[in-house]
Formats: structure tokens, sequence, C-alpha cells
């Protein structure tokens, strides 16, 4: 798993760097403003998940399974709900990594 840097913007603006996803996973910080910028690139659509660490009343709550179609770059936030309590980051997958990037950037939420 990949550690993803968190970018943050300027007023002035800024030039997004993508990452190849990784194989394995990768991991990102969770909160407010927080998205997870996903470039598909391949042919085919990919299924980008978000783990949903806990439980209620003792049943696993679902995993976030978000699909991504080809040649569109999805934002998807990534608040609280998905950090995980032993590392402070959010755990992703992907069904595949070809031609897929990804980024993750915070913004000032009001």
């Amino acid at each position: 798993m990949a550690a993803l840097p968190t970018q943050v913007p300027p007023l002035t603006g800024l030039a997004v760097d993508f990452d190849p996803a990784a194989g394995g996973g990768d991991t990102c910080l969770t909160g407010a403003g927080v998205l997870l910028l996903v470039k598909n690139g391949d042919a085919g659509s990919h299924t980008v998940t978000l783990v949903t660490p806990g439980t209620v009343d003792g049943l696993a709550i679902a995993d976030r399974a978000i699909p991504v179609a080809a040649g569109v770059t999805e934002a998807i936030p990534v608040t609280n709900a998905y950090r995980n309590p032993s590392t402070g980051r959010a755990n992703i997958t992907y069904d595949g990594v070809t031609s897929v990037e990804v980024a993750v950037i915070r913004v000032a939420v009001a």
C-alpha cells in the first residue's frame, strides 16, 4: 500500500500531481474537504473501494464501492467515516490499476 500525499491548493490554483494507483491499494488522510481524485485512462471502467472500518450493533458496515467510467476523472469525498482507527488513514482498493492514476487534495471548507 502506498501512502498518497495530500495536496492543498492555494488561492492561485494547483496543477494536481497524479500517482499510479498501487496494485495492493493505497491509503490517504481523511476529513472535511478531502477528495480522492481518480483518473481512469483505461478502455474499461474500474471500481474504487473505500474501506469502512467499524461495526454497528455487531454488524460490519459495508465498504463504499465507486465505479469510475473509462476516460473519466472522478472526485470522491474521503470523510472521517473511512478513517482506520489504527492508522488514522483511509484504505483504498481498486479492482484493477491499468491506466488508473490517483491524487488526494484537501480544500478549505466553510
